[in-house]
């Protein structure tokens, strides 16, 4: 197959290893690189804050490919060697020691980097997850801590609280918003979880965030939240978010705003695509998107990879993510919230919201009962989210809802409830 003869991917997880898979797949012989901050080979992400940090999973489990299948990619794997820089006129990638990559294909797969406090990360016992090797030393931690505080009530840290509590911690989750996920999933899903979280012993402190860590002897000893109280702990996750990881980018001339800045094929310049949660790109029905979920890595790793080979394609998506805290799956399409590219406003009662937009409307189940399924309209009139709360089967009957962009009226007035 024509194409680049020499390939270079930056990012050595699922959106990389997946561009990797798609070139060969495709019929492309070139020379291929995959070069990764990280020693340990492709591995997945969404386990290590549930199997991993219950030790449900050794971390063996989370390989994402047999060594085999990693070597029939006859690709040259430099693994813990961090891209430094990029001079796109050049085709030249800098890695940290100064060994410079040149290419005429690059696919940008670097992913995020959890933001942190203002202080406090040099304590022992403050932990960020994103790595397997945060994820094993948290757990570490988790096994001997008797108070915990995670600092975020997104997905990873609701996620983190739950096993944390599971493991026998006295937890204590704090947000500065209303309730746990509702930037993601809206005021009825937060007020639910919360309940949820508090229903299992976890202390949930919403409205409030941190002022700053107390620490004694070099370690961890307790949280000052802005409400003036302070929360003991001996150990303490942030997990307040994340940054697309761009900083080696600086000065290469490429568009960077929240992340690498792509058009509908996932190009960011001549030669230069990107994918996965460093990608910022225009999304043809949602306007632009950088989408942080597992599901979105593989898909978007697959279409820049095609847009390097010149068989690109506008990359339109129905973004998918999920959730797993105690018994409770959460499973959701489509931008459904703020925290995700154009956001929708929701009702806290679940009904429509004011006349900016449709709102979340339950179209299924009950939340009483613990069993429901519902969707988000946007500003236009028409669905753009789906989710569903212990109600699998009906979370993908709707999907097709957010694929068509199905008018409001007309999808609430035929939906599975």
């Amino acid at each position: 197959m024509s194409g680049p003869s020499e390939i270079v991917v930056v990012g050595a997880s699922a959106a990389g290893l997946t561009a990797a898979e798609a070139l060969r797949r495709e019929g492309w012989t070139g020379r291929l690189t995959l070069v990764g901050d990280e020693s340990h080979p492709p591995y997945d992400r969404p386990p290590l804050s549930k199997q991993i940090l219950s030790g449900r999973w050794t971390p063996d489990r989370t390989a994402l490919r047999r060594a085999d299948h990693l070597a029939a990619l006859d690709a040259r794997w430099l693994l813990g060697r961090p891209a430094t820089g990029l001079d796109a006129t050049a085709r030249t990638v800098t890695l940290a020691g100064g060994e410079v990559l040149p290419y005429d294909g690059l696919v940008i797969a670097t992913g995020v980097t959890p933001r942190s406090l203002p202080q406090g990360h040099e304590l022992a016992g403050v932990h960020v997850l994103r790595t397997l090797d945060d994820a094993l030393a948290l757990r570490e931690g988790l096994l001997t801590a008797a108070s915990v505080v995670v600092v975020g009530a997104g997905f990873l840290g609701s996620e983190a609280a739950a096993v944390a509590v599971g493991l026998g911690a006295d937890v204590t989750l704090v947000d500065p918003l209303p309730a746990p996920m509702v930037r993601q999933l809206g005021p009825l899903v937060g007020d639910l979880a919360a309940r949820l979280h508090t229903a299992h012993g976890v202390r949930v402190r919403t409205r409030t965030g941190v002022r700053r860590l107390a620490g004694e002897d070099g370690r961890v000893v307790g949280v000052f939240l802005d409400d003036g109280s302070r929360v003991p702990a001996d150990l303490v996750l942030v997990a307040i978010g994340s940054t697309p990881s761009t900083g080696w980018l600086t000065g290469s001339g490429l568009p960077l705003g929240d992340g690498v800045e792509c058009d509908e094929l996932c190009r960011a310049a001549p030669g230069v695509v990107a994918a996965g949660d460093v990608a910022s790109w225009h999304h043809r029905d949602l306007g632009r998107l950088r989408v942080e979920h597992r599901m979105n890595a593989t898909e978007q790793g697959t279409a820049a990879a095609l847009t390097l080979l010149g068989a690109g394609r506008p990359f339109t998506p129905v973004p998918y993510f999920w959730t797993d805290q105690y018994d409770v799956k959460i499973q959701a399409y489509g931008v459904t919230g703020t925290g995700m590219g154009t956001g929708t406003g929701q009702g806290a009662d679940g009904q429509e919201a004011d006349g900016r937009g449709a709102g979340f409307r339950v179209v299924a189940g009950d939340p009483a009962e613990g069993r429901f399924a519902g969707l988000y309209g946007g500003a236009d009139g028409r669905v753009v989210g789906a989710m569903s709360w212990n109600m699998p089967r009906e979370a993908r009957a709707l999907r097709r809802y957010v694929a068509e962009r199905t008018p409001w009226e007309e999808a609430t007035a035929h939906a599975v409830g």
